[in-house]
């Protein structure tokens, strides 16, 4: 799996919403100002050589839909994230949130119950 564009990300978000559209249904869900019809195209066009998206026939119109998984990449993206900027260290991205981000109190004790959960699921 590869990493996505902003642009790409963009279009894919609209996929995965949708489940399956045609480029016109893509554009009416970006926000302004709209891309051309073009611009969305090639997008989808190299999501596809990407294998992120295959396509139905149906006439001379494709509507499209996501082969990868939001999932899926969400890990992927994550992995890489956490590979990339905090050593390959959870616990470093977890210190970054919490120290370099205003997280209220409650989503402290949201986190804090999570990985309670996630010990006791590991003992």
């Amino acid at each position: 799996m590869r990493e996505l564009t902003k642009a790409e990300a963009q279009v894919m978000q609209v996929i995965w919403q949708k489940g399956k559209c045609f480029v016109k249904e893509i554009i009416e869900e970006l926000p302004e100002p709209k891309p051309a019809y073009n611009t969305v195209s090639t997008i989808v066009r190299i999501l596809e050589s990407k294998d992120f998206v295959d396509h139905e026939v149906f006439g001379k119109s494709h509507r499209y839909y996501a082969v990868i998984d939001k999932d899926d990449y969400r890990k992927f993206t994550t992995n890489q994230l956490v590979s990339s900027y905090f050593s390959g260290s959870p616990s470093k991205l977890l210190s970054f949130f919490i120290e370099e981000k205003d997280i209220d109190a409650g989503s402290l004790d949201e986190m804090l119950e999570l990985i309670k959960k996630a010990k006791k699921s590991h003992e």
